[in-house]
């Protein structure tokens, strides 16, 4: 099992560890007996993660001597609401939970942005643990704090920086992950090669094939790269004023395209897209050369995930949600820029006529 510290501003309160590793259950539940004391700890996981590890779980974190209970809500990205979190917090005072307890999200970023919020809120704050089930949220929606539900206005609109006290990823968990979902994870790492290293950017086009069958070695190696990018970007910028916004790269278009499709589109899908939309952007605005955002494109397309946007989705309809992002400052959206694949910067402001013929330029 490996081990990475997220040191954030000497606050020890703050600062974390990422235990990576494959089949580490045992291991982990050991270390939560160990450095995680509660009165009760609390699993909040879906449907979906419930039937496939949810058992298992809880037969192991009792076995090491902890009362634990289960807190189930339905799976997929129309969960991810103010009612659930409000649902889950009754749950909770039901079972007797106080702040004594610790939250457990297991789950992908869904439940652990849920779990996140709600123990950010209540009994105002719970520390909470993230044991990610998903690629996504292994590489990234697992690690930093941001917490969030969505409005229906758009994502992530309500939430807070709450930072975990643990992340343990288990890269056994990924073996039950449907196609679709394992491909929403790849997403999130070619950004992170894309935005930060492109050497890492250079080994998913050479082994691309291996990543998409699983092969262990490689998906320690890059999951552990992408957290380490991730971790070090956090420490500089635990609140997103600055630095943290490269992170973004792809998401501001990503969670427009999402929004408007009603969350038929994927958050993988729409980063995917957003991120080629970013690279034409930046090849038309001429900060990036042609070849790197062809190479941006072939290899989003070899992960398996769309480069065309529906035609179902209306250009109005995208800008609006965009104007509704929580980033934007005043009327200027933030898009994240490439001047090379590895070299990131923020954008002062894209005008919707920059942006309109990308879009149109992206339809099937």
């Amino acid at each position: 099992m490996r081990s990475i510290k997220v040191n954030l501003d000497k606050k020890l309160s703050s600062s974390y560890e990422i235990c990576i590793g494959n089949a580490i259950l045992d291991r982990m539940v050991l270390l939560i007996a160990k450095n995680h004391k509660a009165g009760r700890h609390i699993v909040i996981t879906d449907s979906n993660v419930n039937k496939l590890h949810g058992p298992k779980l809880l037969a192991a974190l009792k076995d090491v001597g902890l009362n634990v209970d289960l807190i189930e809500f339905p799976a997929g990205e129309a969960s991810k609401n103010i009612n659930t979190a409000v649902d889950i917090a009754g749950k909770l005072l039901e079972l007797g939970a106080g702040r004594n307890s610790l939250l457990i999200a297991f789950g992908g970023g869904v439940v652990g942005d849920l779990t996140g919020f709600v123990a950010s809120m209540f009994m105002r704050s719970v520390p909470y643990i993230q044991i990610p089930t998903t690629l996504l949220a292994q590489v990234d929606s697992s690690i930093g704090g941001k917490t969030a539900v969505d409005l229906p206005y758009g994502k992530n609109l309500l939430g807070t920086f709450y930072q975990p006290q643990a992340v343990f990823a288990d890269l056994s968990y990924l073996t039950t992950l449907p196609e679709n979902e394992f491909n929403n994870g790849l997403a999130e790492i070619i950004k992170y090669g894309i935005i930060d290293d492109a050497k890492m950017f250079r080994l998913l086009e050479d082994n691309m094939d291996q990543v998409k069958i699983k092969d262990p070695v490689l998906l320690l190696k890059l999951v552990e790269m992408c957290c380490r990018i991730k971790k070090s970007i956090v420490e500089i910028d635990e609140k997103e004023q600055g630095l943290r916004r490269i992170l973004n790269y792809g998401h501001t278009l990503g969670h427009a395209l999402e929004a408007q499709s009603n969350f038929t589109l994927s958050h993988g899908e729409g980063v995917a897209l957003g991120m080629i939309a970013a690279a034409r952007i930046s090849e038309n605005s001429g900060y990036l050369e042609s070849s790197s955002r062809e190479r941006i494109e072939k290899i989003i397309q070899k992960a398996g995930l769309p480069c065309r946007i529906n035609n179902n989705m209306a250009t109005e309809g995208i800008i609006s949600r965009l104007k509704m992002d929580k980033k934007k400052e005043g009327d200027i959206i933030h898009f994240v820029l490439l001047k090379k694949i590895g070299m990131p910067f923020v954008n002062g402001g894209i005008d919707g006529k920059i942006i309109t013929p990308v879009i149109e330029g992206m339809r099937e």
